[in-house]
């Protein structure tokens, strides 16, 4: 990778956190590791950083609470959660606050460096023939994630940007679950498939103003994007 991308990495776990720093900067990142939320916001608003994995369970300011901060001051930024949790409700509630992925503790370091260079990969690499499309009212700029709307500009995630491409360029036909889950999510199962469902939920509200276009719900088979313009 040319750049080398700047990693927030917050873990309050000493061993893990030093491993998993020096994993990552033997792979070619640089990494700054903070230990707690507070720590980490204060470099998240002192530094600029390319990425961020953090831990949800952590002491002075959660996972969830610094996420939720970020996502004020930087929409785009892709965010991992890692997790020792594994109920459903918490992750949902992670994506709900804006995450992109999450981990379940144990993670290999090969899958963290999976997912991490994917969300790189999609931010450093432009697509020069989608600048900019046209959808209803909307202008939607996937090379800088924003969705405009008259002089108003919105700021989505990569995979918000990802996963509105994908429906725009299958406008007025049924993309199946199925599809959009093992192009975006890697694989189709039951609990990606209700992340995928807040992502639309989140895609549905930024569209609102626009009432000849919907993302209409084909039961039991996929999406589509209805534009009546």
């Amino acid at each position: 990778m040319a750049t080398k991308a700047h990693l927030l990495y917050v873990e309050d776990d000493e061993t893990l956190g030093f491993v998993t720093k020096d994993n990552l900067q033997l792979n070619g990142f640089q990494v700054t590791h903070c230990s707690n939320g507070i720590d980490a916001l204060k470099s998240f608003e002192n530094e600029t950083f390319d990425l961020c994995v953090l831990d949800i369970m952590m002491p002075e300011m959660d996972g969830f609470q610094l996420a939720e901060k970020i996502r004020k001051q930087n929409a785009q930024i892709p965010i991992i959660f890692l997790t020792a949790k594994s109920l459903k409700e918490d992750k949902i509630k992670g994506l709900q606050l804006g995450a992109d992925d999450y981990l379940t503790k144990p993670f290999s370091i090969e899958e963290l460096m999976l997912k991490v260079e994917v969300f790189l990969r999609r931010k450093f690499i432009s697509n020069p023939d989608a600048d900019k499309i046209s959808i209803g009212k909307y202008v939607f700029d996937y090379t800088n994630l924003k969705l405009i709307f008259n002089s108003e500009q919105k700021g989505l995630t990569q995979k918000e940007g990802d996963l509105l491409k994908m429906l725009i360029l299958n406008k007025n036909q049924i993309l199946k679950r199925a599809q959009i889950l093992k192009e975006l999510w890697g694989e189709d199962d039951y609990f990606l498939g209700r992340s995928m469902d807040v992502f639309i939920s989140r895609l549905r509200k930024y569209l609102k103003s626009d009432e000849c276009l919907k993302i209409e719900n084909v039961h039991g088979v996929g999406f589509r994007l209805s534009d009546k313009n």
